[in-house]
Order: C-alpha cells, then structure tokens, then sequence
C-alpha cells in the first residue's frame, strides 16, 4: 500500500512540496500570526503587554500622523508606479528595435536596480543637498531658476524628491520584464496587420497591447507592491521628514515599534497594510485570467 501511494503522482508532488510548505510556514506564516498577535496587545520593547482588543487600529484611525503616513503611501504608489509604467514600457519598445549597441544598452538599463537601495539613497542624498545639488547647479547655470531648490527641506518637495528615486530605481525592472513579454509576441502578427495597413499605433493598439496585457498585471503588481512596501529608500534618505511629510506606513511602522518601543502600535500599522496588498494581489489574479479569454478560453 505504501509503495503503491509512493507510485501516485499526486501523492509525490505533496510529498516534494511540504519541505517547501515548511519553510513558508515558518518565515511567512509564523510572522503573520505573530503581528496580528502584537497588534492587540500594548507589548512594549521593556516587557509583554496584555491584550487590548482593537485599541490600537482605532487609535491609529483617528491618529494624524498615521493618516497622513497613510496618504503619503497612496501618493507615492500611485504616482511612482504609473510613471515607471510608463517610461518602463516605452523603453521597452525602443530595446525591442534593433538599434545599435542594442545589448549593451539592455545591459546598462539593468543597472539602477541592481545598485543597492541604501548606495542609490546614499548618493541621491548628495544630489539632493541644498547648497552642492548638481541639479540645482545644472538648472541655475541653464537659466531656469535663481536660487538652489531644497529638495528635502520642504513638504512637497521632499514628496516629489523621493518619488523622483523611487522611479529612476524601479524603471529597469519594469522595462526589461514587458521587454521580455514584447519577444514572444510573433513577428508575423506584425506582418499580417502591416499587410492590412495598420499604422503604428494600431499596431501597438491592437497587437502588442492586448497580448502583453499578462505580463502588464504581474509586472503591476509588482511594482505596486514594491513601492507600498518601499522602506530602505525613505529610511535613509529622509527618515520619514520633514515635519512626516515622506513617513510611509513601513516606516512609521519601524519608528513607532523600534525607536519608539511601541512593538503593538508598530505591529498594528503593518498589518493595516494587508488589505492593500491583497487588492494589488486580485489585481493580478484577474488581469491573469485574461490570458484565457485571449487564448478562446472560458474566463
């Protein structure tokens, strides 16, 4: 009976998926419990705390900073994630030519991603400076403005700064991901609605778009995800100023649990990001489910 058990496929796929199913388990599942556990208690870095229900979330919903921690996390995510969209894709159709020095270029474009976020922070830092900007220098020398700019001296101006990061770092990933989608759409789709005349925009409109929609939903959610969680960046180059300003909810989350002590405040305020990232996780499940209906399927 135990050979014959052994002799089912199915029976081995679980039994080579559970070393996998544990370690999950153990790293993902474990922590997950854990925070909720913390969340409603009042634990503290100086000892266990008791269990207090809610109080936490309901303080943190009526909590300035962590609304506006909040509001700063919608603000980057969104518009980070649709402009590195954006020149992502349209730098992945330009990679899809065949220009010249095409692999290198392919090469160089990877580069801003595999820096390590805390160098890349490091040096945005000092580009950033309010009296050594080469930004400023550059803008000042070509006329355009009198003064230097403080980029992180100023609310908004820290808000676009760092959102400014967030997509010169996340642009490779997205261009050279739909860069990979663009090389298996067929040339002679191409050919066939050259053919018929299609300009083209009606070509990317009608070929390209439709059959990279796939790869758009998972390179989304990703992204999204990436930027929601975003911690590294902040950290370093703004510790969440001035005055909150570029306080996501990751690093609230950090300030309040670790520097603060408030392990249960901290803990609430990362488990309030889960519904935000189950709704980027359907957002790809559904965009997946295109797939079928572009291949004469039933969803």
């Amino acid at each position: 009976m135990l050979f014959r058990s052994l002799n089912n496929r199915n029976t081995l796929g679980l039994l080579f998926m559970l070393p996998a199913a544990a370690i999950l388990l153990f790293f993902l599942a474990y922590p997950l419990g854990l925070g909720i556990w913390l969340g409603s208690t009042d634990t503290t870095l100086a000892g266990p705390g008791k269990w207090i229900g809610l109080d936490n979330y309901i303080y943190l919903a009526q909590d300035p900073i962590a609304q506006l921690a909040l509001f700063n996390t919608i603000v980057y995510t969104v518009v980070a994630s649709i402009i590195k969209f954006a020149l992502g894709l349209w730098l992945a159709l330009i990679l899809n030519q065949n220009v010249p020095f095409k692999t290198l270029f392919r090469s160089l474009v990877l580069l801003p991603w595999i820096v390590p976020t805390a160098l890349s922070a490091l040096a945005f830092w000092w580009l950033y400076n309010p009296q050594f900007s080469v930004f400023s220098w550059l803008l000042v020398k070509m006329g355009l403005i009198d003064n230097y700019i403080d980029f992180l001296g100023t609310p908004w101006n820290a808000r676009f700064s760092v959102i400014a990061m967030n997509i010169w770092r996340g642009i490779p990933f997205v261009a050279i991901t739909l860069l990979a989608g663009l090389q298996t759409i067929s040339p002679t789709l191409y050919e066939a609605v050259s053919i018929d005349g299609a300009s083209s925009w009606q070509k990317f409109r009608y070929v390209t778009l439709p059959l990279l929609t796939p790869i758009i939903a998972v390179v989304m959610t990703f992204s999204v995800l990436f930027t929601f969680t975003d911690f590294q960046l902040i950290w370093v180059l703004t510790r969440g100023g001035p005055l909150n300003a570029t306080h996501l909810m990751t690093t609230l989350s950090y300030q309040r649990a670790i520097t603060g002590g408030s392990l249960g405040e901290g803990a609430a305020l990362a488990i309030m990001m889960i519904p935000f990232l189950l709704a980027a996780i359907l957002f790809s499940y559904f965009g997946l489910q295109r797939r079928a209906w572009q291949r004469g399927g039933d969803k």
